[in-house]
């Protein structure tokens, strides 16, 4: 294993941090959410792409498109542990309630979820479904790589720029972060989209910095930041908006 603080160590953390693959442990005393964060379009990818391949042979052995699409994200969700589902769920239900912003952080920290919680997860689901099953099995593999990748680029973006809401939490270390290595992770995973996508993964990219310019709005509108859920959260908007614009172009 390398010493910990090299970028191998600090790509380990990101998979970690973000999926449960089971991913070799050590160094984590070195741990920095900053650093792992340069990996995150890194671990999305991975995601993406396995995720991607159960799509691929669900359509080979003949699943219906729905059926096909629904397994896809439910691998998907197996790989991260529905974390970025619970962040969305936590946050609508905080900004569903109407109440202020500290009484918005408190629900948010609440493990139980509400009708706004489940009306946002159902939406997603529905939405990511709807957008894969109108995709051709090789499309559909390329598309969810792309939406992971760029939905993890948004995630560092956001720890990046946008303050913490709360006074102290694990996403206020993110806030330590070096603007090039910032910048060449989002620029990395802008050429991955356009690699994987071609000419339409300009529209990709468009879709995701739409998608992250109107969740970061309103979490700093809201909350005065983003938090762990609004990080959640904000993978979810941009992987949603990201698979629509596809299925639109390739569907």
């Amino acid at each position: 294993m390398p010493p910990a603080g090299t970028e191998f160590h600090h790509a380990l953390n990101a998979l970690r941090f973000l999926t449960r693959l089971p991913v070799p442990a050590g160094g984590i005393g070195d741990w920095s959410l900053a650093r792992a964060a340069r990996w995150f379009p890194l671990a999305g990818l991975v995601v993406g792409v396995l995720a991607g391949a159960a799509w691929w042979l669900a359509s080979a052995i003949g699943l219906p498109p729905l059926a096909a699409a629904g397994l896809a994200l439910t691998v998907q969700a197996l790989l991260t542990g529905g974390l970025h589902e619970d962040g969305l769920a936590d946050l609508a239900d905080g900004l569903g309630s109407g109440a202020g912003r500290a009484r918005a952080l408190e629900i948010m920290r609440d493990s139980r979820i509400g009708a706004h919680g489940a009306l946002a997860l159902g939406l997603s689901l529905l939405l990511r479904t709807a957008a894969l099953a109108a995709l051709a099995p090789a499309a559909g593999l390329a598309a969810l790589a792309i939406a992971n990748i760029l939905s993890r680029a948004a995630i560092s973006l956001s720890l990046g720029t946008l303050p913490y809401a709360r006074p102290a939490g694990l996403a206020q270390d993110g806030r330590d972060h070096d603007p090039r290595a910032l910048a060449l992770t989002v620029g990395l995973a802008c050429v991955a989209a356009l690699l994987l996508g071609g000419l339409t993964g300009v529209l990709a990219i468009a879709a995701a910095a739409i998608g992250w310019a109107a969740i970061s709005w309103r979490l700093v509108r809201s909350l005065g930041g983003h938090t762990g859920d609004g990080l959640g959260a904000t993978e979810q908007v941009v992987q949603a908006a990201v698979l629509l614009v596809l299925a639109a172009a390739w569907g």
